[in-house]
């Protein structure tokens, strides 16, 4: 029977294990597969989810935070971190991303050693489960590589099938002239092992050792870590890393088709999963690279807007929007069924590549000179020429938007508050870092101590001292907590800001960022805008085109607009969302 010939489903799932083990028997490897994700003899689905958008809502909001970002040494993280959830954010955000919360060795979690166990320095898998039943949980699966110290990677070096072909090896005369990554460190490590000396690729770190998806066996095995997390109640995969997934020698190693063909393999699998399961590509790439993996609306559900944070920090630092006005306006919208993510920060740094071609080199050094002064870092990537380029900005998001161009002023928390309302307004889901929530400052003292750039935005919060600030509605923690619920409430409530509503760049002058956004049924409209310099300014009416006949309101404010003035008034940093539906 030919593919074609088959039910859709199979005949999905054949085409794309031709594309990516050609030489190997499609069928066998098929009833693999479907046995892996499907170990309980369950079957698919008839019928897969159609695209649509109703996979999320206005009401959708993320936070990001790591498993233990919140510790008092006398109870689980995981309990803690539930605990401050439901205090702190219950009825705010509906979805939580817990950052890899595996046993690891390095990189805060990024080099697992066990993919089917919970760090027991976090909780176990009750904890997580009991966080899933009160909020739609992310996982991260960490597809690229594993520990240099875990149980995969010693079978290796003993020569233990299947382990032995679980790694990517190279040989240090291959032209590996091509290859892009993010790190400075070797790509090859040599490592002995039973049969003496190899070469093992090292995207990202020498305890971090890639696997080798040319073994199907691979495959197989992250298909029942899919599964295991999927029973444990995650309904987001979040692919970490994953533009690297496949290499092949004298290649860049990079979005290579038999990548996209294995996010095409795990889409067609949760769409026909009786499970809704939302899969999140990590590209930390340029735009139209990171957008390939929509693929024709067969890949990933979401990705990450990875444009947005270098952009809306140089937008503020700048106090002109006109770079982020340019590139929005440049942004088609994302395809049915399928939704951006957007941020200002994370766990990782502003990534600066993103804006390669969107920020002139002087900008970007004007951003990393500002930075500097306030005590954040920057980390390299190696170029194929042997040279370096800036990465990543370190700092936490707050303490960037401290000082602008021009230098410090009387304006901090107003500049943040706008910086974190503006991914609130744009077509997608918004999502926050926990310390973005918590107006974290930088730890310099944690960088000293592990000697990594990133350490500086991953803050460990003490529980006690932390409920304290935020007890005291005058403390920076408090504000910008208080400050940011309040508006993702008011959004929840706005049709015009479903992920996948209408949205249109507004042509304003600087130093204002505005959008207007239509429901999908038409009925609401709203004119976001944002003032991102230090400056009073005003909008005339006609620039927005607001309906006379109607009454319009500022969201935000909760005041009318006055139809009979001639334009808005926005003081420095404010944000307004005019709309005609209160």
């Amino acid at each position: 029977m030919t593919a074609d010939a088959l039910p859709p489903f199979d005949a999905k799932l054949t085409r794309l294990i031709a594309q990516i083990y050609p030489d190997l028997d499609a069928a066998q490897l098929q009833k693999q597969i479907i046995a892996a994700f499907w170990p309980d003899g369950t079957t698919p689905r008839k019928r897969a989810r159609r695209p649509g958008n109703n996979q999320w809502s206005e009401k959708d909001a993320l936070v990001i935070t790591y498993g233990h970002s919140i510790q008092d040494s006398a109870h689980k993280p995981l309990d803690l971190l539930h605990d401050f959830l439901l205090r702190r954010l219950k009825g705010v955000v509906n979805s939580v991303h817990i950052l890899p919360f595996f046993p690891f060795t390095s990189d805060d979690g990024f080099a697992v050693t066990d993919f089917n166990a919970v760090n027991a320095q976090l909780g176990d898998w009750p904890d997580i489960n009991r966080i899933a039943g009160d909020f739609q949980l992310m996982s991260d699966l960490v597809l690229n590589h594993v520990s240099s110290q875990g149980a995969w990677f010693t079978a290796y070096l003993q020569n233990q099938p299947p382990y032995d072909r679980f790694f990517f090896e190279a040989a240090p005369e291959d032209d590996l002239s091509k290859v892009v990554r993010p790190r400075t460190t070797p790509l090859l490590q040599e490592v002995q092992t039973s049969t003496g000396p190899r070469h093992v690729w090292c995207t990202f770190s020498h305890d971090q050792i890639d696997l080798d998806f040319r073994n199907p066996e691979v495959l197989l095995e992250f298909l029942r870590i899919i599964r295991l997390h999927v029973d444990n109640g995650v309904r987001i995969i979040r692919l970490d890393a994953v533009a690297f997934l496949w290499k092949e020698i004298g290649t860049s190693s990079i979005h290579m088709p038999q990548t996209h063909a294995v996010v095409k393999l795990m889409r067609l699998l949760c769409d026909f999963a009786s499970e809704k399961i939302i899969l999140l590509t990590e590209t930390n790439v340029p735009k139209a690279e990171n957008m390939s993996y929509f693929g024709t609306r067969d890949e990933a559900h979401m990705i990450y807007n990875f444009p947005l944070p270098p952009l809306i920090l140089h937008a503020v630092q700048s106090g002109s929007a006109d770079r982020l006005r340019k590139w929005q306006s440049g942004m088609p919208p994302a395809p049915m069924g399928c939704a951006y993510l957007n941020f200002t920060a994370s766990h990782d740094g502003i990534g600066m590549r993103p804006v390669e071609g969107i920020l002139p080199t002087e900008e970007q050094a004007k951003m990393i000179d500002t930075i500097r002064e306030i005590g954040g870092l920057v980390s390299m990537r190696a170029l194929p020429d042997g040279g370096e380029a800036p990465y990543e900005i370190n700092t936490t998001f707050y303490e960037a938007t401290r000082r602008t161009f021009k230098g410090e002023d009387g304006h901090h928390f107003d500049r943040f508050l706008c910086s974190q309302t503006i991914p609130m307004s744009l077509e997608g889901i918004p999502a926050f870092y926990i310390h973005s929530l918590l107006a974290t400052p930088n730890d310099l003292d944690q960088v000293a101590r592990r000697g990594m750039n990133r350490a500086i935005n991953r803050h460990n919060w003490h529980y006690p001292d932390l409920n304290a600030l935020l007890d005291d509605p005058d403390t920076p923690q408090a504000r910008v907590l208080a400050a940011l619920s309040d508006r993702l409430r008011i959004r929840k409530a706005q049709p015009a800001f479903h992920p996948n509503a209408t949205q249109f760049t507004i042509p304003l002058d600087d130093p204002v960022f505005g959008v207007w956004r239509q429901s999908l049924d038409r009925h609401q409209s709203i004119f976001a805008l944002h003032n991102v310099s230090a400056d009073t300014v005003e909008i005339p009416h006609l620039s927005m085109n607001l309906i006379e006949d109607e009454v319009w309101i500022d969201l935000l404010s909760q005041e009318p607009v006055d139809m009979d003035r001639d334009s808005l008034v926005l003081a420095p940093y404010q944000c307004r969302w005019i709309t005609n539906r209160a």
